[in-house]
């Protein structure tokens, strides 16, 4: 950057956040498991390893892909070698986060992928738990 460069402005996270989520159509965890249920969905969860160890996880027996936010777009973008076989433009994908905040910055960041169905889940794991949706690990205790 030059000196005769504005810096960049940045309005803060909540703006960010905000912004983000007026691009999606989030969905509640009931409406969630449904679509996963229905075979509609795949069910991303971006939390890392020692959080899914210490909270739990979604039920196995769900479609749901485990894949840490550092690595979310490189999986799901269908033109990355590293991309899953489920990466599609028209898949619907649900990302799950602890509490529904950073899901909504990557589900947005999918979307200008060009994941055009990807949202997330209002309220994260914790949401999910709370509505007494399947679970494993500490969270069934």
């Amino acid at each position: 950057m030059t000196s005769l460069e504005a810096p960049p402005t940045y309005d803060g996270i909540d703006a960010m956040l905000a912004g983000a989520r007026s691009a999606l159509v989030r969905v509640p965890p009931a409406t969630a498991f449904a679509e996963l249920v229905d075979g509609d969905a795949l069910l991303v969860d971006t939390r890392p390893a020692a959080q899914r160890a210490a909270s739990g996880e979604i039920a196995p027996w769900l479609n749901v892909r485990v894949i840490e936010r550092n690595v979310l777009e490189w999986r799901l973008d269908p033109r990355s070698d590293a991309c899953i076989p489920e990466a599609a433009y028209d898949a619907r994908v649900l990302v799950l986060c602890q509490e529904g905040y950073a899901s909504s910055l990557a589900a947005h960041a999918l979307q200008q992928l060009g994941i055009r169905r990807a949202t997330d889940v209002v309220g994260g794991f914790l949401a999910w738990q709370a509505a007494g949706l399947p679970v494993a690990g500490p969270s069934t205790v």
